[in-house]
């Protein structure tokens, strides 16, 4: 399996993460509507494509992962209906305490995702040990 390839995937996909924040600190809040928007549109893509995997690891037992994927599937319907809920707000106190949540919420996703990426380097080298190892029995079962 080629790995560095989806481990490009995902040091691009956290750039782009990273312009996205640095960009929305100056924009206007219909700007980051917009973008929130958008980025929501990438997030249902992606859980509809998690969601997918889920049924498909299920059947091949890896149940470990798919339960992970469902979980962030799960994390993203949650912060939809944070997304509806603040908008019905108008409590200054109330939008102010959100504000913290939000912000406390997209400290322990970083947080999530960095563990995440040490989990999938974890898994990566123990992948290509694995298949060195089999190759290795196979050579010497040729010999």
């Amino acid at each position: 399996m080629e790995f560095s390839a989806k481990l490009d995937n995902l040091q691009q996909r956290a750039a782009d993460a990273k312009t996205a924040a640095q960009a929305a600190v100056s924009e206007s809040r219909e700007q980051l509507r917009q973008r929130i928007d958008q980025a929501k549109v990438d997030a249902d893509l992606a859980a509809k494509d998690a969601r997918q995997q889920v049924g498909e690891a299920a059947t091949r037992a890896r149940s470990k992962w798919a339960q992970m994927k469902a979980d962030a599937a799960a994390r993203m319907d949650d912060f939809d209906a944070k997304m509806d809920r603040r908008a019905d707000q108008l409590d200054a106190k109330v939008a102010a305490s959100q504000a913290d949540g939000a912000e406390a919420d997209a400290a322990d996703a970083i947080d999530f995702a960095a563990w995440t990426v040490d989990n999938a380097r974890l898994a990566v080298l123990d992948a290509i040990d694995a298949r060195v190892y089999a190759d290795e029995l196979a050579q010497q079962a040729g010999s």
